[in-house]
């Protein structure tokens, strides 16, 4: 993926991508050392459990999502936040449809390369 040149980027001018499994997202932003990224789930979607080296913060913009981070479990809605550090095996289940707002450091090279395995559910 071609990264951006724009200095301003809106949900709007940026497409979603279907990921399988009933979720979705959309690049928001980044360069070499952070990417923000959009992620839309259908109820009873999942992110399945899994690990990466990057740094991660989260914001639930909408919906209600159990996350398991390192073995605890959390229910997270509308306006929480989770920070998740690296090398920690994690996962979210969808019970309410909603968004979340993914912030990764340094950036998924494997989301913009399309290199990394998905961990949503088959394309």
């Amino acid at each position: 993926m071609k990264r951006s040149s724009e200095k301003f980027i809106t949900t709007a001018n940026m497409e979603w991508e279907e990921l399988g499994g009933g979720v979705s997202r959309k690049f928001l932003g980044w360069d070499n050392q952070i990417m923000m990224v959009q992620v839309k789930f259908e109820k009873g979607a999942e992110g399945t459990p899994h690990d990466h080296f990057h740094t991660q913060a989260t914001y639930c913009a909408s919906g209600k999502f159990e996350f398991n981070i390192d073995g605890e479990k959390k229910i997270v809605e509308g306006g929480d936040g989770v920070y998740i550090e690296p090398n920690l095996v994690h996962g979210a289940l969808c019970l309410e449809a909603g968004i979340l707002i993914d912030v990764f450091a340094p950036v998924r090279e494997d989301f913009l390369d399309g290199s990394g395995v998905s961990y949503f559910g088959k394309k």
